[in-house]
Formats: C-alpha cells, structure tokens, sequence
C-alpha cells in the first residue's frame, strides 16, 4: 500500500473514531433533553435528579472527542475539507454539550415544581415546544450523518415556531402572575425551562449552520432573525382581567 494511502486510510478511521463519539454524545443529549420534560409532565422529582447526574458523562464525551480531534489535526494536519469536517465536529460537540446542560436545568426545576400544582396548559405547551425541538436534534445529527445541507436549512427555519410558542407561553404566565401572586414562583420556574429548551433549539440551529459550512464551504448568506422576543415583550394591565 502506498504511503500516502496509508495515511489518508489511518485519518479516514480516526475521523471515524471521533465521529461515532459525536453521535454517542447526540444520543444522550436527545435522552436527556426528553427525560428532562417527562420529569416535568409527571412532576417526578427522582427522574429530574437522575437526569441531572446524567450531564457528566456528556461532559466527559466532549473533552474525548475534543482531546482525540486535537491530537487528529496536530498529527494529520488536515486540508480544505477535512480540516472542515475535524472543525465541525468540535463546535457541534460544543453545541451539544451546551444543550446538555440547558437539559440538565430544566431536570432541576422538575425537583422543585413537584411541590405545586399545574399552572394552566402550561405544562403541555412545554411538552409540545420540547419535542419540536428534541426532534430538530434528531434531524440535524441525521442532516451531520448525510452531510445534507438543505435538510440542515431546513431545521433551522423550524426553530421560527419554537420562539413562537416561547412568546406566547411568556406571554401567558406573566398573566398568571399578574392575576394571582402565589403563581409567581412556579410561574417563574416554569419560564426558566421555557427559556432553557428555547435555548436548545438556538444551539441546534448553530449546529444546522456549521453543517452547512461543512457541506458548501460557507455559511448560509442570512442568519435566521430570532423571532423570541421575551426580552423586550410589553404586558399591558388591559390584559389580565381582575374581575
């Protein structure tokens, strides 16, 4: 076997290596993400801490696959688009690592809404704009695996709905604490895991975007507008009715 093809079979296999440690890391953060909402649902206050121990092992995942890429682009010292694919993998370890954590948040408020009761439709509507978004991380590793572009350009437009449903949920408890102070402390822990899981699909879109940098050499011409707009949203007091 010449040389060459020697070398390029050796980085062939140790990218392979570092990718099915990606896609293991993507599994457990797809776990975990939806163990973390059926804590929620079922207010199950032992599923949320068990899903939190959960987040080192992802953690551990990251620093592997950050060590063994490293070692691949001191080693290979990788061109054009291996260089690329090396560089993906490590900000989409990144990202996942990230929604992990967001995961591993949202687990922590399941221990404490335990103690409450439902705060309206709430609690489904969190069910809903969590597995639009577990199923963006399914589809954008898929889009990873298939080196697919449109298909990651496509999850990236479907986190439009996922700020849609945070805006209307905000919108939503902050009437509910409005109306009735003794909401305000579930209503606040409920807009946190809002937030986190809103959060979850900025990061997967990120990974959508790298993909699409890895597959065309560029990133997309127009970044997504976020269409969360929590933070500058107005609540007028016409809206809650005292009567």
């Amino acid at each position: 076997m010449p040389a060459n093809t020697h070398i390029v079979h050796a980085f062939d296999k140790d990218l392979e290596k570092v990718t099915d440690l990606l896609l293991e890391m993507g599994g457990l953060v797809e776990n975990q993400l939806n163990e973390a909402i059926k804590a929620i649902v079922s207010r199950d206050a032992v599923l949320g801490e068990k899903v939190r121990k959960t987040d080192r092992s992802i953690n551990e995942l990251e620093q592997k696959i950050n060590e063994k890429s490293v070692r691949l682009l001191a080693l290979r010292q990788p061109m054009a688009e291996d260089l690329r694919i090396i560089v993906a993998v490590m900000k989409v370890a990144s990202n996942l690592e990230r929604i992990g954590d967001y995961a591993k948040n949202v687990a922590k408020r399941a221990i404490v809404l335990a103690q409450f009761a439902p705060i309206g439709s709430s609690t489904s509507t969190l069910a809903r704009m969590n597995n639009m978004v577990y199923q963006m991380i399914v589809d954008v590793l898929d889009a990873f695996i298939k080196r697919d572009s449109i298909a990651a350009d496509d999850v990236r437009q479907r986190d439009e709905e996922v700020d849609l449903i945070h805006n209307s949920l905000f919108r939503e408890l902050l009437t509910y604490m409005m109306e009735d102070p003794r909401n305000i402390s579930p209503c606040m822990h409920l807009l946190f895991i809002a937030k986190n899981i809103e959060r979850c699909g900025d990061h997967t879109v990120q990974i959508a975007e790298q993909i699409h940098y890895l597959v065309e050499g560029y990133f997309p011409a127009q970044r997504r507008a976020k269409r969360d707009k929590t933070s500058t949203m107005v609540v007028e007091m016409d809206m809650v009715d005292n009567s």
